[in-house]
């Protein structure tokens, strides 16, 4: 088995080298101003051992990937009746679109497209103040990450609430059939808020290390949620997790994974490990472009495609 940190230390070496960075978005102001040369990576492997290198300890904007984060929550609170509200198929279309949803009747997809995830945040919030839904969703956060560092970036929050018009329209169609049942506004801003936490590499690795083995956080011994539930998220993180280049991304990493637009991407290796990597630069399906290069490369030479290894190096 090759050295898992000397395979991180070469893949950053190899990142930073690259010319090909990907463009930062812009859609949101505040993401605008990320440093399209950072690179970062961590790996928390079987044994709790936690390997990083390049800016693997510089928080930023997770995105999306708070998403795989609410739906866990949602499933805990509402189990199965989770999917009356939101389905479980790959989109095939950008993360905001609305045609589809219009089509569907107001049903999203899945859980991770925005309206999804706007579905799944109006249920942990039923019941709750808005700053109770949050603090609830940061609470797990902290408790997955082991770490009360974790927070709220208020800038990039206040940012998309300006710029979230797309995000409303969804949500406001949404309501118009009754699968928002709360106030649009409130929805929205627990949502705009749980895609604004900061976190970086090495802290997002920790959160999501559940997911990585069976549902249970082997560096607590705490459950998390079931195995199976564990196995279903991930199911889901590989064929819904990247937008419309979730096929690419299993195709080229062949592991679950989700991403954010701020640039970064957890993804799992089942029973090896949890995966946090970030570069702000993103592809035109608002990926992380070397970061998906990076867990090509991660995946093969570790060997640890659920699919399989061939035992090549990655392509450059």
């Amino acid at each position: 088995m090759p050295d898992l940190g000397a395979v991180l230390n070469e893949i950053a070496a190899e990142m930073a080298a690259r010319p090909d960075r990907g463009v930062v978005a812009d859609y949101i102001p505040e993401l605008a101003r990320a440093d399209a040369s950072a690179f970062g990576i961590a790996v928390i492997d079987g044994q709790g051992e936690t390997y990083a290198a390049g800016d693997a300890d510089i928080p930023f904007s997770i995105q999306s990937i708070s998403k795989v984060f609410t739906l866990t929550l949602a499933l805990g609170m509402v189990g199965d009746r989770l999917w009356r509200r939101v389905g479980r198929e790959p989109s095939g279309n950008p993360f905001n679109s609305i045609v589809q949803l219009e089509r569907e009747r107001g049903v999203p997809r899945n859980p991770f497209i925005n309206a999804g995830a706007i579905a799944v945040t109006d249920v942990i919030l039923s019941g709750h103040q808005p700053s109770e839904a949050l603090g609830e969703i940061l609470r797990f956060l902290r408790f997955l990450g082991q770490d009360d560092t974790i927070f709220v970036d208020k800038a990039v929050a206040a940012s998309e609430k300006r710029t979230g018009f797309r995000n409303a329209a969804l949500a406001n169609y949404m309501k118009s059939y009754g699968v928002i049942e709360n106030p649009v506004d409130f929805t929205l801003g627990v949502y705009f808020h749980h895609c604004a936490v900061a976190m970086s590499c090495r802290q997002l690795a920790m959160a999501g290390n559940y997911l990585a083995h069976a549902g249970r956080n082997p560096a607590t011994g705490l459950s998390v949620v079931s195995p199976e539930r564990a196995r279903r998220i991930n199911a889901l993180m590989l064929t819904c997790g990247h937008y419309d280049g979730s096929g690419e991304f299993a195709y080229r990493v062949g592991l679950p994974g989700k991403s954010g637009v701020g640039g970064g991407i957890l993804a799992v290796a089942p029973g090896k490990a949890s995966i946090a990597v970030w570069s702000p630069g993103l592809d035109p399906s608002g990926n992380s472009h070397l970061g998906r290069i990076a867990l090509e490369m991660l995946a093969k030479r570790m060997g640890w495609s659920i699919f399989g290894t061939d035992g090549s190096s990655a392509p450059v």
